[in-house]
């Protein structure tokens, strides 16, 4: 099972929102039946069964044994992940797209630079899977208590004149094997948790 799983698919994306078939991946962190399952959610064993088989067919559940019980074969399943992150290329045609309005201070902009965050390193993650390999990635994650919005400015123009320094110091267009890395920095009003 992994800690986290990109969907891609649209049709996954939309089974795995089926609230029902959510609250079955949610259930199924620990191996489980149609059986075990209809007492939990409270539907009868043919329909829990029936959202199982959705979710098996877009890979968002995984077989883990057969039990022979009587006259039928009982299937235990688990989740493939602990959790799931919809990849915006689910959406096809209507996904973000960060270069149709380039607006660093933009928050719509921001947003479409996360989804093609999601976008990328879900691809990355899912080939690297694949051929058994780990992806090469670095992640920072920081928060800072501005006294002023004029500070968040200067704090700002500052970040992004740190990091266009580091980018001139590395990046060399004409490294041969060199490969292109995306670094994506932001900065936004913290969100409280809800408790």
């Amino acid at each position: 099972m992994f800690d986290v799983a990109v969907i891609e698919d649209p049709g996954a994306a939309e089974a795995s929102l089926d609230p029902m078939r959510a609250r079955l991946l949610a259930e199924l962190a620990e191996p489980g039946s149609a059986s075990s399952l209809a007492a939990k959610v409270g539907l009868p064993r043919q329909k829990v069964n029936y959202h199982l088989r959705t979710l098996e067919k877009h890979g968002l559940v995984e077989l883990v044994e057969e039990r022979r019980k009587g006259n039928f074969t009982e299937r235990v399943l688990r989740a493939s992940a602990a959790s799931y992150v919809i990849s915006p290329s689910a959406l096809g045609a209507v996904q973000p797209d960060p270069g149709k309005a380039p607006d660093r201070l933009s928050a719509r902009w921001l947003l479409a630079l996360a989804a093609r965050l999601i976008k990328e390193v879900g691809l990355l993650v899912t080939g690297a899977t694949k051929a058994g390999k780990k992806v090469a990635t670095f992640a920072l994650d920081a928060e800072v208590r501005f006294a002023s919005g004029a500070d968040r400015a200067a704090f700002a123009e500052e970040l992004a004149h740190a990091v266009a320094t580091l980018v001139s110091k590395y990046h060399d267009e004409n490294a041969e094997g060199g490969r292109p890395h995306r670094v994506l920095i932001a900065v936004h009003p913290a969100v409280k948790e809800q408790q």
